[in-house]
């Protein structure tokens, strides 16, 4: 054996010995956690949407429920709408009703609506309740 072949026996003995990643590795390696993350911040994301969500759809008919028997409570006639907020239990929320006159007389119609600022879309709950006006 020469000493060229020897050589370059020793190089490829040395390189199969090698551990380590390729470039094309290292780069196929980080899409892939890319995509992972990406999906992993997008499933929190809608699990945070999908939380305030609920918390709205539970909150604003109790809230609206409270709010009207408030108002059953006044004499009709006496106050035609009104509005405002929930103060500091509940945050980012407000009221506003009106008493309305219906089609049939002596019926008259009261709308609450119950709001939560802080939601860009779907954040209004309304409850509607027909009673007896007594004037």
């Amino acid at each position: 054996m020469t000493g060229v072949q020897s050589g370059a026996r020793n190089f490829q003995e040395r390189r199969r010995g090698e551990s380590g990643f390729t470039l094309l590795e290292v780069m196929l390696a980080m899409a892939i956690l890319a995509i992972s993350l990406v999906a992993v911040f997008q499933s929190q994301s809608q699990s945070i949407s999908m939380m305030a969500r609920s918390r709205f759809d539970t909150a604003a008919p109790l809230l609206a429920q409270a709010k009207m028997a408030e108002i059953e409570a006044i004499a009709s006639g006496d106050v035609t709408s009104d509005s405002g907020d929930f103060g500091d239990d509940y945050p980012g929320y407000s009221w506003s009703f009106e008493i309305l006159g219906t089609e049939i007389p002596g019926v008259e119609k009261v709308e609450v609506a119950v709001k939560n600022e802080n939601m860009k879309s779907g954040n209004t709950f309304t409850l509607e309740l027909y009673r007896v006006a007594l004037r």
